[in-house]
């Protein structure tokens, strides 16, 4: 009687490898693209975005006209709706990983993918991907909700939709890879929540308010503001719109970094 083939053999080094080489950075992507769309949180996070985006541009547009402000690209009623809602998609990025630690449900993520960097990399990945995605939909529904009250005190032009749509997707995408390593360093909602408001919205907003040129000088690198000059593309940053972007690059790799730091030295 002949004997089936195993699926475990012995490796190299007197090891047991299994046979299932295992889903690998797919298999990791697929995990949290299926715990994030099975939960409530996203689907509240996207409506209440797609909400105020609708009030907001419609308001921005209506203020222009009344105001008698001079013609603006229609983009820039998205463009300017972006300090709010980009909060919503901060939630749902930290969600997918404040809720697992809050649940210790980490632990079952973490034996899944036994590498760490793995797990982080799927995550921010799964959440650039839904804030790209999701900020190019609320920038599309800004421009269209926005044109008629503008009624005329705003043009359309459609390379520079084209872009500001663009950009408002790569900015929502990068405020979501920053604020999983931001939750990954903190692990508490309420701590990455106040971590990312004061970073993104408080602190340039004192640093206004307070003036001279170093605090000045500071806001001009914080990534709203960035984020702000690079989404506008209007010519009136103090550096290229290719550098706005990098620097909103090194904000979220030094938030990875960080994050994954944290991870490391203690997973769960």
């Amino acid at each position: 009687m002949s004997t089936g083939s195993t699926d475990v053999s012995d490796g190299p080094r007197g090891r047991m490898v299994s046979g299932h080489a295992g889903g690998g950075f797919v298999g990791a992507f697929t995990s949290e693209w299926t715990k994030l769309w099975t939960v409530r949180t996203p689907y509240v996070c996207l409506l209440v975005g797609l909400v105020v985006t609708a009030v907001f541009t419609f308001y921005y547009g209506s203020i222009a006209r009344i105001n008698d402000k001079p013609i603006q690209p229609v983009g820039n009623a998205s463009v300017s709706s972006v300090v709010l809602t980009q909060f919503a998609l901060v939630i749902l990025a930290m969600t997918t990983v404040t809720s697992e630690y809050s649940t210790s449900s980490v632990r079952t993520s973490l034996l899944w993918v036994p590498v760490r960097a793995r797990v982080q990399l799927a995550k921010a990945l799964l959440s650039a991907l839904v804030g790209f995605v999701t900020a190019v939909v609320w920038a599309v529904v800004g421009i269209a909700l926005a044109w008629t009250p503008f009624q005329g005190h705003a043009d359309f032009e459609l390379s520079k939709a084209a872009y500001q749509t663009v950009a408002m997707g790569v900015y929502s995408a990068l405020i979501c890879v920053l604020t999983i390593g931001v939750s990954f360093a903190l692990r508490t909602a309420a701590g990455t929540v106040a971590m990312i408001f004061f970073v993104v919205s408080a602190l340039p907003s004192m640093l206004l308010g307070l003036g001279g040129p170093v605090l000045l000088a500071i806001n001009e690198y914080l990534p709203q503001t960035v984020g702000g000059y690079f989404m506008l593309g209007d010519g009136e940053a103090p550096f290229p719109d290719a550098v706005s972007l990098l620097i909103l690059l090194v904000w979220a790799a030094a938030a990875q970094m960080a994050g994954l730091l944290v991870l490391r030295r203690r997973d769960a």
